[in-house]
This record gives C-alpha cells, structure tokens and sequence, in this order.
C-alpha cells in the first residue's frame, strides 16, 4: 500500500492519528523508516487531521487511531519492517469505528 492509498483511505469518522515510537531502539526501525516516508504525504492530503509523534527511550511502537465518539484503536508495530508497518498502518486508519 503505499502513501496515496493510505491517504485516500482515511475516513471522515477518523480523528487523530497518534505514532508512539523509540528514537533509537532496533524494534522501532520500521516504524521510523515509515514515518521519514509516509508522514509528509499522508499530512498535505489531510492538513486538518492531527498526526501526532511521540518518542521515548524504549517505548514499544505502536499506532493509535481516535474515531468519532472517542472511540480509539491502536496495533502493535515493534520489530516490524518499513512496509509491514505501512500494511498494520493502513489497516488501523481503513478501521471503522
């Protein structure tokens, strides 16, 4: 999948997008590379839409997706490369709430 699907499948239900990640931690490579790659893409296609990033020393990577009605979902990305992340990725944000 690559940034233009992910991008056109965002829906209008969805209303953060949050990406915890390690800055230098071997688990949180993939989620980096995908991040250094997707994330201008995804925010000129969605300017109002709030994409959050949050390192921290040893945190597991993960993704979290706020819906309308605060509901929120998240998936694991530690130890995963670039474009299996893109894949959790693009599954998370397509998720309906």
């Amino acid at each position: 999948m690559s940034a233009n699907a992910l991008t056109k499948a965002l829906p209008k239900a969805l209303k953060e997008v949050r990406l915890h990640l390690c800055q230098t931690g071997q688990a949180s490579a993939g989620a980096r590379k995908f991040l250094e790659t997707n994330y201008k893409p995804i925010k000129q296609s969605n300017p109002d839409l709030p994409f959050l990033v949050r390192e921290a020393s040893g945190t597991p990577a993960r993704a979290f997706a706020r819906f309308e009605r605060g509901v929120e979902k998240y998936v694991e990305l530690d130890g995963l490369s670039s474009a299996d992340v893109e894949k959790k990725f693009g599954e998370l944000l397509a998720a309906s709430a």
